[in-house]
């Protein structure tokens, strides 16, 4: 059981109330947080692709999926630049991101513009997304702050521009859409194993030095 001095508790319940106050006074309809959910709009959209899988209907999808890809830099930026960055905005950009990513995928498997043999990638994709928000759910947990890494960061561009193109799915700007689409699926899928490995290997280099500062100072 953990004694708690008289001189200590003022300070903790002070602490406690001001972390309590900073949450209940973020605003969440802010700009970037309004973004966020306008652009989970793009899941409904990408579910009507099997009833309009023509040129008209892909090229529309296509890029409202783009437009969706790019609002996620637009709200981060502003977030960051306005000081608008809030608790719920943590947790719903990343979820945003993941839901349309993962509806894309599976929308495309289901209807074969992404083939049977690349069932795997979508696989590894969206296992390693659900594998790293709960890592970073725990790291936060333990008081350790998991940055994106670069690896992390072009997965994620390549990802995206691959989806457009498997959406756009015929021939765009006079470049074969499909096939530029499953190669760069297939780059984005080696670098979902990089970077996850490279996520969860920083994950325990950090939980084993402050094991170890720990344990040091407890023999002090």
């Amino acid at each position: 059981m953990t004694v708690t001095s008289a001189a200590e508790a003022p300070a903790e319940d002070h602490a406690s109330a001001g972390a309590a106050a900073t949450i209940h006074q973020e605003r969440f309809w802010n700009l970037p947080n309004t973004i966020t959910v306008v652009r989970t709009a793009a899941v409904p959209i990408l579910l009507l692709l099997p009833f309009f899988p023509g040129p008209r209907g892909s090229w529309l999808i296509g890029w409202c999926f783009t437009v969706a890809a790019v609002s996620d830099l637009v709200d981060g930026w502003l977030a960051r630049r306005g000081q608008m960055v809030t608790h719920i905005g943590k947790l719903l950009d990343p979820l945003a991101d993941k839901l349309i990513v993962t509806t894309a995928l599976v929308v495309m498997l289901a209807m074969g513009r992404i083939p049977l043999w690349a069932t795997w990638m979508v696989v590894v994709i969206v296992g390693r997304e659900l594998a790293v928000t709960g890592l970073r759910g725990i790291a936060s947990v333990d008081g350790h702050v998991m940055a994106a890494s670069p690896a992390g960061k072009t997965k994620a561009f390549l990802q995206n521009v691959a989806i457009g193109a498997l959406l756009f799915h015929y021939e765009t700007l006079g470049l074969p859409a499909h096939e530029i689409g499953l190669a760069l699926l297939g780059l984005a899928t080696a670098l979902t194993l990089v970077s996850g490995y490279a996520y969860f290997a920083s994950y325990f280099r950090a939980r084993n030095h402050s094991g170890g500062a720990a344990g040091g100072g407890s023999g002090t």
